[in-house]
């Protein structure tokens, strides 16, 4: 018989293991294969988390960027490259391109974030009296507290008054919502109208090409995206006979009830016509679908003709069915138009027709966030209340603002007429926004060698262009296009002379890659 020494010694083992296991040999079941000495498997792994987030692409800010970023590390640690800098011509952010912030803006936040300015005599007085309205609007005089959940009664109450401004229709406080942005406030919207499963499940419209928002929001909600294509060979021009043929196919194994319109175009720079919203609203009466407006370039048109019409405005002034029937979210943001300001996160979102209770779930759903940042919200009541003539401040920022707009017109003209003298490149006129989104002729050798490579042409055209000039764009891909052809996306926001030099780069070469490959 073992001895008693033997017994404790093995019991004491026992005891131990027991411990490891947590008390329990269900638990010591979930260690690795069941050995006590094996690594214990993390509770989130590539194969337990959401699937849907591996489904989530967002190609403004994908590999191409990433890469983008380690050349401008090994240029700063002097590894030779055959280019001096990294030209990030990928995204809208009109700051790091060198835009200057609007002088009366940035006072006012300036103001607000410190308020003993206020006595500094070098700040104009109609930047100071904006300050202090703000200032009186927030809990204990500081932007550093929580603000209301829609945002700032006075904030809201000055988009209103800039809607009416803008429209002549009238707006109600309660049905804006400020945000981080106009992506909050869209993914917020989302939220709202995707349910159901199988072919219940909501069907959401979308442009293609799409600013990837859409794309990576609708993956993440497992809502089934409805693409119908712009029509490229009428410079991007929405087609109401594709979007019934969108719909028809949508409706074999979903249930669409959202369409989206991005008015300016992003990435395709187009700006719609009255004539068409018009008919864009019929079709969204006729077919029970919430329409989605996304209009942050609304400041940005340069095309000859070209004017942007709200989505609210003509929807109020066609009258009833539609004024009183057709439910309405339109999105506006800091980020674009001249003031550029995409750090400060702000924007708001205005809904139309929507039922009352709707409305209460609508809060109910933002107030998870808390608030939107404060300073994004001070940024927008200057935004939307600036100096009026008379005001010391009136004659700069009128300066300021069209010296910004008159540039960018600048830019996209040249950019649509260098990018034309391109022997295989097309670009349609950048008629608003911030980008033109040429299509590019890619040689069969160049296509088979992208397909060696596991990347889609136009990705590996843009992956070789980085590695050879510096220059970094988006491929058309990353926001969908027609089967067959090839794009990329780039922005017209670098300085002029920059930009100049960024197209002849692109120009040189290109034309060596089509030889290369021909």
């Amino acid at each position: 018989m073992p001895s008693l020494r033997a017994l404790l010694s093995r019991r004491l083992r026992a005891l131990r293991a027991m411990a490891m296991g947590s008390g329990s040999m269900g638990s010591m079941g979930s260690m690795g294969s069941g050995s006590m000495g094996s690594k214990r498997e993390p509770v989130l792994s590539p194969s337990s988390m959401n699937a849907a987030i591996r489904r989530v692409q967002y190609a403004v800010r994908g590999p191409i960027v990433t890469r983008a970023l380690e050349l401008e590390q090994e240029l700063r640690q002097g590894v030779p490259k055959p280019f001096k800098e990294v030209i990030k011509a990928n995204i809208g952010d009109a700051h790091a391109m060198g835009q200057k912030p609007i002088t009366f803006l940035r006072q006012v936040s300036a103001l607000c974030l410190f308020p003993p300015l206020l006595s500094d005599p070098s700040f104009p007085e109609d930047a100071k009296a904006r300050a202090r309205r703000l200032l009186a609007a927030c809990a204990g005089q500081s932007v550093g507290s929580y603000s209301a959940s829609p945002g700032l009664d006075v904030v809201r109450a000055d988009v209103a008054q800039f809607l009416q401004r803008r429209d002549g229709i009238p707006a109600d406080p309660n049905h804006i919502f400020l945000s981080s942005g106009a992506s909050e406030a869209i993914v917020t919207m989302l939220k709202l109208l995707v349910w159901g499963s199988g072919r219940s499940r909501t069907g959401v419209l979308v442009p293609l090409p799409q600013y990837p928002l859409y794309s990576a929001a609708l993956a993440e909600l497992e809502a089934e995206r409805l693409s119908y294509s712009l029509a490229e060979d009428r410079a991007w021009a929405l087609d109401l006979p594709e979007l019934r043929r969108a719909l028809k196919e949508g409706r074999g194994h979903c249930c669409p009830r959202v369409l989206c319109v991005i008015n300016p175009g992003n990435p395709t720079g187009q700006v719609q016509s009255r004539e068409c919203i018009e008919e864009v609203i019929k079709f969204a009466y006729e077919e029970r679908l919430f329409l989605m407006a996304d209009e942050v370039y609304q400041d940005n048109i340069y095309g000859e003709g070209c004017e942007f019409h709200a989505f609210r405005k003509v929807l109020a002034q066609m009258g009833p069915p539609y004024s009183d029937t057709v439910e309405l979210a339109s999105f506006h943001s800091l980020s674009k138009g001249f003031m550029g300001e995409c750090g400060f996160r702000g924007g708001f979102m205005e809904v139309r027709n929507l039922h009352p209770e709707v409305l209460q779930e609508l809060s109910k759903l933002v107030s998870v966030r808390l608030c939107p940042p404060v300073p994004g919200q001070i940024l927008m009541g200057a935004l939307l209340n600036p100096p009026e003539p008379g005001e010391p401040s009136h004659q700069q920022y009128q300066e300021e603002k069209a010296a910004v707009l008159r540039a960018l017109a600048e830019r996209a003209r040249l950019t649509e007429q260098l990018l034309n003298k391109i022997p295989g490149i097309r670009c349609n006129p950048v008629q608003g926004a911030m980008y033109a989104f040429p299509s590019i002729q890619l040689p069969p050798r160049a296509c088979a060698a992208a397909q060696a490579a596991g990347q889609p042409p136009d990705l590996f055209f843009c992956l070789r262009l980085l590695e050879g000039t510096g220059i970094c764009l988006v491929p058309g891909s990353g926001f969908g296009q027609r089967e067959g052809t090839f794009h990329f996306r780039m922005t017209i926001l670098p300085p002029t002379e920059k930009l100049q030099l960024l197209l002849e780069k692109l120009g040189n070469f290109y034309t060596n890659f089509v030889k290369e490959y021909s």
